[in-house]
């Protein structure tokens, strides 16, 4: 009984170490699509002289240019609903993926959108507008779209004019 339960827990040591392996492997394909996606990134903003207006946010990657402020004083939080205009590319290329033209759709901060615009939309107030340059990490990662004809990982332009502000 002790030796089977022995080749039990050794079998389940080896699984388990196999496991953190193929984790390992993935964290490792993780860093270095980060490290593709900031330099082609930092490449695009100097191409494109923007590198007086984009705003890096902390270490995200993610940066943000302010073509209007807005008006107003509007905190953010997770559940704040906004309503937006936008245009989404894909970033090399220029192709729009997506875009908004009298349909204004609502969402809430928090939950239902890209980590990319939860952290790019706060850094205007109602009636501004604002393009967010995304890595892939913080738009949808490894996984195509094929809905919107977005490979996976690509870099997103989104041009996002914000309409109202409710907490």
């Amino acid at each position: 009984m002790n030796r089977i339960l022995l080749v039990i827990l050794c079998f389940a040591a080896v699984a388990m170490a196999a496991g953190c392996k193929k984790s390992l492997v993935g964290a490792e394909r993780y860093r270095e699509q980060a490290r593709i996606d900031d330099e082609l990134l930092q490449q695009y903003i100097a191409d494109n002289n923007l590198q007086d207006v984009a705003q890096r946010i902390d270490t995200t990657g993610v940066y943000y240019i302010v073509v209007n402020e807005g008006s107003g004083n509007d905190v953010f939080t997770n559940s704040t609903k906004v309503t937006v205009g936008y245009k989404a590319k894909l970033l090399l290329t220029g192709q729009t993926v997506d875009s908004t033209a009298n349909f204004h759709p609502s969402y809430t901060l928090g939950s239902g959108i890209i980590r990319a615009w939860q952290l790019g939309i706060p850094q205007v107030q109602e009636g501004g507008r604002v393009r967010i340059l995304s890595p892939s990490r913080y738009a949808y990662g490894p996984y195509d779209q094929p809905k919107y004809g977005i490979p996976a990982n690509s870099l997103l332009e989104f041009d996002i004019t914000l309409y109202d502000v409710t907490n």
